[in-house]
């Protein structure tokens, strides 16, 4: 029989579920599993952390809940974990792993994967413009954590060499089961397909339940979410793998639920670039080979770039958000009113003291649909209670005490129907930015540190980098012709999707429930059409796109949405700053189709 390889993904952020682990040990019969944790988000809020206190930096979720309670069983099953839990201390990461293994009697061979840390090194990417806006490098002094993402290939060294458990810093999130595969397979650097397919295997579990039911457009269809199953990859030496879940879990494992997870996250399907290879996913295919067993095909790969994306986090000044509920009568009225007279009176306040303005502020009045613009339904004004969001940056943190003690003084003194804050008063936190630049890979080894010993592993530059010319581009279904009554529907009737972020850009991939909707779905979203549905998620842009890409392997299209989250993550004011809820609000646009075709 050939071999197959069985991946858990028991994490796919800082915060998800401690059941996720103790669920795949004991029906998943596992080899691996992974546990991915740093957004960039994450990587600023660690780097705040360990500067005030140096021992800290890493998951702390993944030691005191998955390892601490965990242990017994990876050893007598003999499973390996790779995670990037190590965050910017993977040393102390590994040693309170330890310290934990010794009080439980057991000890573990752990390997430890440094290089990619770059905050003692910034002179390699100081006055390098930002990748995607061109920006100015950042004050040095502002910087919360500057690394280099490294691919699956020191994880593959750490595991030759013996290692039993893999502890990361910052590397792409699919290498954490691409590395495992390279080592498990032999796959090698010029293996660009096999890479590929790695890589898309790690990209379908790297956000655990997500690729089982979690998020799917069809909620409904989804059994048991209190049980949710976590993802198990079945993966073959030819790249292929199976998507399942442990036997009697909640979820769903199906075509249209692994090609959103699929989706999610992507720019460019054709040019998903990765440290160790350029990733196509145009020719992937999804097929249901047995309940709740979904088998995935036909990834391609190009070299790889030959440079590593560094992501530097920054400090750039101070952010207050506030939720205040108003109930009754024309709620969302009384409710933007109240948030416009709070920010009057602030901004009234730092002129007496001679502060600046407030440089940014956002009212969102949640319940009255304020995050669909002019998509918005009218009757959703009626609302009979709602939240009002507000928020607002500055850069001086004295500016925003002023806002968070004005910000509740309206419980008494403004509308009727203010309810007082719920979950404590607002607080304060920085702006944390995202900077990217690009560093050749070659002058940012990687380290491999196991029981002692060091290793260098070296990522020499490919013989040929990848050029967009190697790609070529799929023709998509012709423009269909109207023949008889039209009608319009929304487009949920006609597909599913799922979004997400990418810095200050989002995506929604979008997959035709038939194939012979697939033209009037394309038809229908043009890259003009998607902008000027979206065409609140651009404002403050001066560079707005859409651009549109078509797989035709899973009959989807990809929309590409730049500068379309206000800064993104933690440096946008918006409700949704990553993007989980575009996908929904694209599936309400309207789509005109042959009367009778659905």
């Amino acid at each position: 029989m050939s071999k197959t390889i069985r991946i858990g993904g028991a994490g796919g952020f800082l915060g998800d579920s401690s059941v996720a682990a103790p669920q795949l040990l004991k029906g998943g019969n596992l080899d691996y599993m992974i546990l991915d944790y740093l957004a960039e988000a994450t990587m600023s809020v660690l780097g705040q952390l360990k500067a005030q206190k140096p021992d800290e930096g890493f998951a702390r979720d993944f030691t005191e809940w998955v390892w601490k309670d965990n242990l017994r069983a990876l050893k007598a099953q003999g499973v390996k974990i790779v995670t990037n839990a190590g965050g910017l201390n993977p040393h102390a990461c590994r040693a309170r792993m330890e310290q934990l293994a010794a009080e439980a009697g057991l000890s573990f061979r752990i390997a430890v994967i440094e290089g990619d840390d770059l905050s003692d090194r910034l002179e390699m990417i100081a006055g390098q413009s930002e990748l995607y806006t061109g920006a100015a490098f950042p004050p040095k002094d502002a910087i919360f954590s500057a690394n280099a993402y490294f691919g699956g290939g020191p994880i593959a060294r750490a595991l030759a060499e013996g290692a039993e458990m893999v502890i990361t810093g910052r590397v792409v999130d699919s290498a954490l089961a691409l590395g495992p595969l390279m080592h498990e397979f032999g796959w090698g650097a010029d293996d660009h397909d096999l890479l590929s397919a790695g890589s898309l295997a790690g990209h379908v579990i790297e956000c655990g339940a997500q690729a089982t039911g979690g998020l799917f457009t069809d909620w409904r269809d989804v059994p048991d979410w209190g049980h949710i199953g976590y993802p198990v990859i079945e993966c073959a030496a030819d790249g292929s793998f199976v998507v399942t879940k442990p036997p009697g879990t909640g979820g769903l494992v199906s075509p249209a639920a692994v090609a959103e997870q699929i989706l999610y996250e992507v720019g460019d399907p054709q040019g998903y670039m990765l440290p160790d290879v350029v990733c196509d996913f145009t020719d992937v295919t999804v097929e249901q080979v047995g309940e709740h067993r979904v088998r995935v095909a036909g990834a391609k790969g190009y070299p790889p770039t030959g440079q590593y994306k560094v992501c530097v986090t920054w400090g750039d000044g101070w952010r207050f958000i506030g939720a205040m509920p108003v109930v009754g009568r024309e709620a969302a009225a009384k409710a933007r009113r109240q948030g416009e007279a709070v920010l009057e009176r602030v901004g009234e306040m730092l002129r007496d003291r001679n502060l600046p303005p407030l440089r940014e502020t956002r009212i969102e009045v949640l319940g009255a649909e304020s995050s669909y613009g002019a998509n918005a339904r009218p009757e959703a004004m009626a609302a009979r209670e709602v939240v009002y969001r507000l928020g607002a940056e500055h850069e001086d943190e004295r500016a925003l005490r002023l806002l968070t003690r004005e910000f509740q003084s309206p419980t008494t003194s403004m509308s009727v129907g203010t309810t007082g804050w719920f979950g404590g008063a607002p607080t304060v936190s920085p702006v944390s930015r995202v900077f990217s630049v690009l560093v050749p890979r070659e002058q940012v080894p990687a380290t491999v540190d196991l029981a002692g010993q060091r290793t260098v592993v070296e990522a020499p530059a490919p013989a040929t980098p990848f050029a967009e010319s190697m790609v070529t581009r799929p023709r998509g279904p012709l423009a269909p012709e109207a023949d008889g009554e039209m009608e319009e529907i929304p487009l949920i009737n006609l597909a599913w999707a799922r979004s997400g972020d990418k810095g200050d850009a989002f995506n929604v991939g979008v997959i035709a429930r038939r194939p012979d909707y697939l033209p009037w779905i394309r038809a229908a979203l043009t890259e003009a059409a998607v902008k000027t549905w979206f065409a609140h998620e651009f404002e403050g842009a001066t560079a707005p796109q859409v651009i549109r890409y078509d797989l035709p392997g899973m009959d989807a299209i990809n929309l590409h949405c730049i500068q379309a989250l206000g800064g993104g993550q933690f440096a946008s004011l918006r409700l949704d700053p990553l993007a989980k809820g575009k996908a929904q609000q694209l599936l309400d646009m309207p789509v005109r189709v042959p009367a009778g075709l659905v």
